[in-house]
């Protein structure tokens, strides 16, 4: 997640043209006369965990971090582009300049479903320059990825289409979703029926926060959440300074979780969702402690099932 008050982002060549697809209501229910779509799969939260430590090994190899216009970024983004090519996704890579470097985003497109209707999974890939930015934002990633994985592992054929996104630059100001979204169409930005955005959904301290912008897609993960038994609150520290803002800003649906970053856990808080009252949700944002050590299981699985059980719910 984002630190700062966005910057302008001076966007130049792209590697590969996204196709760019989408629409339609985020709820729409099962036609009659259809079978109705597979519950979602249980994501391994082991499978996420391995996925954290190739980012933690890619960011010690180079430099400690996977910084926009790093060497870590780049390596970050190929490995989660050669998961997704073996899994018989469609990717492309987006080239843009800013501060002076180059960036990247990762699209992943599952084939089939309604390109009218769109339904889209993202996280920011970069770390902030201090650290491997293994919560902030490899969690997101991760979970991302894994649940990507896991419709190629079902063969899961919505009514319809799945995009999954990896964006870069993201600490510098959204970068990379504000230089998607303005290379959108009109009638493209309107065929989107949803972004879910999830930056920060390992928090070692958690709480969880559900984002209050699409009334739908909301209910969709409060409704995952009720059905655990865990209360869920209102996402606001981070409203605003994550991928999901430029497409708010376009008229998308947007919505997403958080699992908190450096606001401090309240007494009230720490009674129904466990861990350490007046301390920080993530005392390693943007630090250099945020490593592997600085996750959550239970929150990153829960989480992540809840990516999961969002994409599948919503795409019917």
């Amino acid at each position: 997640m984002k630190l700062s008050v966005p910057g302008r982002v001076t966007a130049t060549a792209v590697v590969a043209t996204v196709s760019l697809l989408a629409g339609g209501s985020i709820a729409g229910a099962v036609p009659a006369g259809q079978p109705a779509v597979a519950a979602a799969p249980d994501i391994p939260v082991a499978n996420v965990k391995a996925h954290l430590t190739q980012l933690q090994s890619i960011a010690t190899a180079n430099g400690g971090n996977r910084a926009h216009g790093r060497a870590g970024y780049k390596a970050s983004l190929d490995y989660v582009k050669a998961k997704l090519d073996a899994a018989g996704f469609t990717t492309t890579v987006q080239q843009f300049t800013s501060s002076g470097r180059t960036g990247y985003n990762l699209i992943a497109d599952w084939p089939g479903g309604d390109t009218n209707q769109v339904v889209m999974s993202g996280s920011h890939l970069d770390s902030v320059t201090a650290g491997a930015g293994i919560n902030d934002n490899g969690s997101g990633s991760a979970a991302v990825l894994e649940t990507a994985l896991a419709v190629s592992r079902a063969g899961y054929q919505p009514t319809k289409h799945l995009r999954f996104a990896w964006w870069g630059a993201e600490e510098l100001g959204m970068v990379g979703s504000r230089f998607y979204v303005n290379g959108l169409s009109t009638a493209n930005r309107s065929r989107i029926s949803g972004y879910l955005n999830f930056d920060m959904i390992g928090s070692p301290n958690p709480g969880y926060f559900v984002y209050d912008d699409d009334p739908a897609i909301e209910k969709t993960f409060k409704a995952y959440y009720a059905g655990l038994g865990v209360p869920t609150e209102i996402e606001t520290e981070g409203d605003g300074r994550s991928d999901h803002a430029p497409f708010k800003n376009a008229g998308v649906p947007v919505g997403g979780l958080f699992s908190g970053a450096d606001y401090v856990k309240t007494a009230a808080q720490a009674a129904k969702w466990g861990g350490t009252s007046g301390l920080a949700f993530d005392r390693c944002y943007h630090s250099s402690c945020d490593t592997t050590a600085n996750i959550n299981d239970t929150a990153l699985d829960r989480n992540s099932d809840a990516v999961a059980y969002a994409v599948w719910e919503l795409s019917q």
